[in-house]
């Protein structure tokens, strides 16, 4: 027999409580209304109109807290995660459950508090010695839904490995914890440095299928963002189609992800495609389309659907004006960019940040507008950052311009003197000019400081499986292979008149083994690879960490045309679409 429900539950003033979309007068007026009629004496509404006032005023809800006589540790539970936002009184709400002897922190207490602390800097050492609480207060202390929030606590925290270690604890993950590491490892990933952490992504989904854990949109969000990060287009399909065939909700947000992966993967039309089927576009989804055009050079599309969004009613955020100033960047729309710039808070009342400087100084920077860049950075409201710095750099190494490039290396080496790409441009301004002293200070001074560089590497999908190069590699199954083909392609250029660029390539060896040297690039030996290995039909797709070296730049133009492959490489600025003898950048980049 069903046991009859509370009229508590049923009265209308709690009803109304259901609705959280209430201004701070109306809300006030519900609480008065409890009051005289005596439902602020019952736990249950008296947790709903605590959620309500956090929402609208800490203070009052504060307020509202105090005047209750003994609170429980369910309305302790429910007020403090309803200001996770607000660490210092979560905290503060906390220390006066523990000096309660009547009350006891349960497992609904700490999920709260770990959230608080992940949501601030700096208060890892907060989020430890809680952990050390769970130990005291929770039995089991391997509840899972602690569990899982100290999953998510560590992996914010940049704690990836103790995240890892308390998954791995679990005997039977569920749902939530499978959602909270992929998502620990798709979001501590990225394509220039940790490409490892999107296999691993891959890996643990395939585990999580053996483990008959049916994912939902969450988890299929975190395997989509791998495939993209890695430039897996199969398993990327896969899990476009996994959500067609399985009913999934096609939400804004695995919308958005598969946009993403379409565009970094390389197939523009088809991430314009799924942009289109998209019934209600939100900004989340706009800013994805955007960003797309601008990793592919299509800085006048990109204008053009910031138009349509703005026609649209769809009011733009700062990541879309991040988007479009950077697609302006790429192809040098200088005057478009800086108006765009300008509207930010002339016409959206939004005030530009550290990223919106850093885009307008790349797309003054990249124009050859050095001097108005430099002066830009220096007239910046709040101190300039190494992303700026950088893209000041890179556009000295393009331009050589060695007065300003040194400047910006300078600031680099202060604030980050243990990344190595810095002094690699710098050694490379350098080379061009034929300043080998400089060259060796500035080699000498990497290794002063024990700055290693980093290895360029270069992924490619074939049939569904992932393949990486780094210069020189001679571990590939099919390297003998490889190599041969290597050899033909090097002969053929040569036939061609194509003549290596080695200024960039270290000044200590002789000109033949520099010009070996470049062959090895990671790039060139997937290109041989993928010229042995697939069908002439299919566009060769490869995703480098570093930005392509003029001289492989040069030399995929000319073997897209020798051998009539399209060629589509992603570096660590955009997309290269090479095509018989062209690219998409025009030599802009």
């Amino acid at each position: 027999m069903k046991k009859p429900q509370s009229p508590i539950f049923s009265h209308p003033t709690v009803l109304l409580l259901q609705n959280q979309q209430h201004s701070f007068k109306s809300m006030k007026q519900i609480h008065a209304n409890m009051i005289t009629t005596g439902l602020i004496l019952h736990t249950y509404p008296l947790s709903k109109i605590l959620i309500l006032s956090s929402s609208l005023s800490t203070p009052y809800s504060l307020t509202l807290f105090n005047q209750i006589q003994t609170p429980s540790i369910f309305l302790f539970n429910t007020f403090i995660s309803s200001i996770t936002n607000n660490a210092h009184l979560a905290f503060s709400l906390y220390s006066r459950v523990l000096a309660e002897k009547s009350l006891k922190p349960n497992n609904f207490t700490y999920p709260s508090l770990f959230k608080a602390c992940g949501s601030r800097p700096n208060w890892f050492r907060h989020g430890r010695a809680l952990h050390a609480h769970v130990f005291k207060f929770i039995e089991p202390h391997c509840d899972g839904f602690v569990q899982v929030s100290l999953i998510n606590f560590y992996s914010v925290s940049g704690k990836l490995g103790i995240a890892r270690y308390l998954f791995d604890e679990m005997s039977e993950p569920d749902l939530a914890a499978w959602n909270s590491i992929l998502a620990a490892y798709c979001n501590g990933s990225c394509s220039d440095e940790n490409a490892g952490l999107s296999i691993e992504t891959l890996f643990l989904f395939n585990q999580m299928q053996m483990s008959n854990v049916r994912p939902n949109e969450k988890t299929l969000v975190a395997i989509i963002g791998a495939c993209a990060d890695l430039g897996a287009l199969c398993n990327g399909i896969w899990a476009h189609a996994y959500v067609l065939m399985t009913n999934l909700r096609m939400n804004h947000f695995v919308a958005t992800a598969l946009i993403d992966m379409y565009s970094k993967c390389g197939c523009l039309d088809l991430a314009y495609q799924l942009f289109d089927q998209v019934t209600h576009k939100d900004a989340l989804c706009y800013n994805a389309m955007i960003q797309a055009f601008a990793l592919h050079g299509q800085g006048h599309c990109a204008i053009g659907l910031f138009q349509r969004m703005r026609d649209e009613g769809v009011e733009p955020d700062n990541v879309t004006f991040v988007a479009v100033i950077c697609a302006c960047a790429h192809v040098g729309l200088i005057s478009e960019g800086s108006e765009i710039f300008n509207s930010m808070k002339e016409v959206y009342g939004i005030e530009p940040k550290l990223e919106h400087y850093g885009c307008l100084v790349d797309l003054l920077g990249r124009a050859g507008k050095l001097g108005e860049a430099l002066e830009l950075v220096r007239s910046m409201p709040m101190e300039p950052n190494a992303v700026v710095w950088r893209s000041l750099l890179g556009a000295c190494r393009v331009h050589g311009n060695l007065e300003i490039g040194e400047l910006a290396l300078e600031h680099l080496v202060e604030l980050e003197p243990e990344t190595s790409g810095y002094y690699v441009l710098l050694s490379n301004m350098y080379a061009n000019i034929s300043r080998w002293d400089d060259v060796r200070r500035v080699r000498k001074a990497m290794k002063n400081t024990g700055v290693n560089k980093f290895p360029g590497t270069s992924f490619m999908e074939i049939d569904g499986a992932l393949h990486e190069f780094v210069m020189g590699d001679k571990t590939h199954p099919c390297s003998d292979m490889i190599y041969r083909k290597l050899e033909e392609m090097n002969c053929k250029l040569q036939m061609h008149g194509h003549k290596p660029s080695t200024k960039e390539v270290l000044f200590d060896i002789e000109d033949e083994e520099k010009e070996g040297a470049l062959s090895y690039h990671s790039e060139r030996l997937a290109i041989a690879f993928a010229l042995v290995a697939t069908e002439s039909r299919f566009p060769i797709r490869i995703i480098k960490n570093l930005r392509v070296c003029q001289d492989c730049h040069a030399s995929t133009k000319l073997i897209s045309k020798i051998y009539g492959r399209d060629i589509i490489v992603r570096d660590g600025n955009r997309f290269h679409h090479f095509r018989n003898g062209a690219c998409s950048c025009l030599d802009y980049w």
